[in-house]
């Protein structure tokens, strides 16, 4: 890779507020507050809306749409093809 063309990749905190859940990973993503973490040093910190401890479809809590019933109403107003 050539110098100065791409991002720095360091270590940076992501913080799910909603669920009050962080972790630390790498990343070229940057932010101007920082955060002390478990091992005693300072990183920057990302707040995030949504992670996989918040999502829906992670934590079981994802609602499964009725399709056969959309389509057996659509075939009803607009009449089965065939």
């Amino acid at each position: 890779m050539r110098k100065g063309l791409h991002p720095d990749y360091g270590p940076v905190v992501f913080r799910d507020r909603a669920a009050n859940y962080a972790f630390l990973t790498r990343s070229t993503m940057t932010s101007e507050k920082t955060i002390e973490w478990e091992d005693g040093n300072t990183y920057p910190v990302v707040d995030v809306e949504i992670s996989d401890v918040s999502h829906p479809f992670y934590t079981g809590t994802a609602r499964v749409l009725d399709t056969a019933g959309r389509v057996e109403r659509f075939e009803r107003r607009y009449g089965k093809k065939g």
